[in-house]
């Protein structure tokens, strides 16, 4: 019998913790707020450490120790794992290693941890408040984190760190400010509960709504929406692909400040080994969309276009799947002998060669080949706009 079709027993902590805190918020800050009015001081210390959490989960649970998109210093560790912990996700251990699970089998109803093909309701909280067998973490994924001494001291002391970030610093913070209840009710309680359902997004809106430019291998989409509100993590159909990249949102004008802040740090040497996917490959993704998607819809109207017509958008578009195997096969060859050329300096010793690569010559021409593909997009792009208007 599929798990699908099985309920398990109920996880009470997680039942009690996502249910009861959505609904003390709804009671306690109306009540509160008939009778007290909510300093400045408590809106900007909830959004405030309502970013922090969020951070704390985009660029340290997710991208930083799931992915290994970067390294960082100790002291940007430190703080990623401390707020991460206050947003109440389990810890970096469990979470890794479960995310990790997800990119494998995703979209596999018995295997992936919180599939968005069993619905809304399970991916986004329902996987949690049940004792799935897909929830279950062996660590066997895991070995790297098992040896990072921040995240097993995080695992080993968990529920002590979450009383301090959830409890300690909002009462600490309130008593600073003269706003004791406030403090507590907004940067506490009611953060707790943004915190959640923005990250849970992701793993159910942004499965079920957006765009798919690079793959349809998978249900993941692009959201520039959702993006906005998840530190970035909307463009997650970007993410799906090119899952080690420390950017979800790679066009430089997408909203994505987890990938700003790691950009930033590693210009004062707090992050470094940034891994990027190189421009050619992301194009590359991005034409094999347009072309499937071109042949689609093709197919669809072959029925209502003139038979010339549709002989014609045919022949046209061989001659562009053409043009991009020619660019993909001249990549190859480029890369072949730019290998050959780093081999060959580095069995004699020199630089010269790599220096050449670096200033002119390699690099020119893999620009040259990069500017093709993005011709090529615009050109299939403009064909599906003339041809397909009520498609695009």
């Amino acid at each position: 019998m599929s798990q699908a079709e099985v309920k398990p027993p109920i996880n009470w902590p997680a039942f009690i913790i996502l249910f009861s805190t959505p609904i003390a918020a709804l009671i306690a800050i109306p009540l509160y707020a008939m009778y007290a009015d909510f300093s400045m001081a408590a809106w900007a210390l909830m959004v405030g450490y309502l970013y922090a959490n969020g951070l704390g989960i985009t660029m340290g649970y997710h991208r930083l120790w799931s992915h290994r998109a970067f390294e960082a210093h100790w002291l940007v560790k430190i703080p990623l794992m401390l707020f991460g912990t206050a947003a109440i996700q389990n810890s970096i251990l469990m979470w890794g290693s479960g995310h990790r699970v997800h990119h494998r089998h995703v979209d596999e109803i018995d295997k992936d941890p919180y599939s968005a093909k069993r619905g809304f309701w399970f991916s986004h909280m329902g996987w949690m408040i049940r004792d799935y067998p897909t929830g279950y973490a062996d660590f066997s994924n895991a070995q790297d984190l098992l040896k990072d001494p921040i995240v097993m001291f995080q695992h080993n002391h968990y529920i002590k760190l979450v009383l301090l970030m959830n409890f300690g610093v909002p009462m600490l913070f309130g008593w600073l400010v003269g706003d004791f209840w406030g403090v507590v009710l907004l940067m506490g309680l009611l953060r707790l509960v943004l915190s959640h359902h923005t990250t849970f997004f992701i793993n159910s809106l942004a499965h079920m709504w957006g765009s798919q430019p690079y793959t349809d291998e998978n249900t993941a989409r692009d959201n520039f929406v959702l993006a906005f509100f998840t530190y970035g993590e909307g463009y997650h159909n970007y993410h799906h692909i090119f899952q080690y990249d420390y950017r979800n949102g790679v066009k430089w004008w997408q909203y994505d400040p987890t990938k700003w802040l790691i950009a930033a740090c590693s210009w004062v040497g707090l992050t470094k080994n940034l891994k990027r996917v190189p421009d050619f490959t992301i194009r590359k993704a991005q034409v094999q969309m347009q072309f499937k998607r071109a042949q689609l819809q093709l197919e669809k109207s072959a029925m209502r276009l003139p038979t010339v017509d549709v002989e014609a958008l045919k022949q046209r578009m061989q001659q562009e799947y053409d043009t991009f195997m020619a660019t993909l096969n001249d990549w190859g060859k480029l890369k072949e002998e730019w290998y050959a050329e780093k081999k060959q300096a580095l069995a004699d010793k020199k630089q010269e060669l790599t220096q050449k690569w670096e200033e002119a010559s390699f690099t020119n021409r893999f620009k040259e080949m990069e500017d093709r593909l993005k011709e090529q997009s615009r050109r299939l792009e403009m064909m599906m706009r003339k041809s397909f208007p009520s498609a695009v």
